[in-house]
């Protein structure tokens, strides 16, 4: 029987990542996220809150990671049970993996925090950030992602715009393509073009969960209007074919459980 590791999983094959070594800060037993996402595989958010706190000491992540033998992992990623940027320590935790271990950091976040400084000054620290920007219009806003009440699409936008202006590492926007959104392709190529990030990934739904992904055929239709009218380093998608090198997880459980699959 492996063993149980309470904030560390993985490492995981991911199309965006290679092989990612998952660290989560926030490591409750209930998802904590200022997003309640239709699509998400973890599935409702219990705590909707906008407050920035210390869950978890980076002390206690530091010397999970010490212990560790090298995973082979391409990236060590913060992501978990939630939103990142509302562990209020993500600055010091990426500051102190990197003394300690030789992969390059990643962060996936929704933005909905970048307009704060504080934020944006944590995550220029890491390698690579991957943004989710799912929404259009204030509507897709609450259609997709309820948000909690004091975050607005406008205040997103400008945050990642703002983080992109003096970020020297790699920027990607990730778009999570579904039937409500599928149609605004104009609207998220333009605020691509805007935000100017080194790649925009094209997502659909492929994890279990109450929304449907749209087809093969459709998402490469999209990623095919993005390479033609998107100034954009690089344009990929989740259907786009790709060899994943053979990975073994070091904690079974807890990678199930932060992946959103029954244990």
């Amino acid at each position: 029987m492996k063993p149980v590791f309470k904030y560390i999983y993985g490492p995981v094959p991911s199309w965006r990542l290679g092989s990612s070594l998952g660290v989560d800060l926030l490591s409750q037993a209930e998802k904590i996220c200022n997003f309640d996402c239709v699509y998400c595989q973890l599935g409702a958010t219990n705590r909707h809150t906008v407050e920035r706190k210390i869950y978890v000491p980076v002390k206690k992540v530091i010397e999970v990671l010490e212990a560790l033998p090298d995973t082979g992992s391409d990236y060590i990623t913060f992501s978990g049970r939630g939103e990142p940027t509302l562990a209020a320590n993500l600055g010091e935790a990426i500051k102190a993996l990197k003394l300690i271990r030789k992969e390059p950091i990643a962060v996936l976040t929704n933005g909905s925090l970048m307009g704060l400084d504080a934020v944006r000054k944590e995550l220029i620290l890491a390698d690579f950030v991957i943004v989710k920007l799912d929404a259009c219009s204030p509507e897709s806003l609450q259609g997709i992602n309820r948000p909690a009440k004091e975050i607005k699409l406008g205040g997103i936008v400008d945050g990642i715009k703002k983080f992109r202006e003096s970020y020297r590492g790699k920027l990607a926007l990730q778009i999570m393509f579904i039937e409500s959104n599928g149609q605004d392709i104009t609207q998220y190529i333009y605020l691509a073009n805007y935000i100017k990030p080194d790649e925009v990934q094209i997502n659909t739904p492929l994890r279990p969960c109450n929304v449907k992904p749209l087809a093969k055929k459709e998402i490469l239709r999209i990623r095919d209007c993005f390479v033609s009218d998107c100034n954009i380093i690089n344009v990929v998608s989740v259907y786009d074919e790709r060899a994943f090198k053979d990975i073994a997880s070091i904690s079974d459980e807890e990678t199930l459980k932060r992946r959103g699959k029954k244990i």
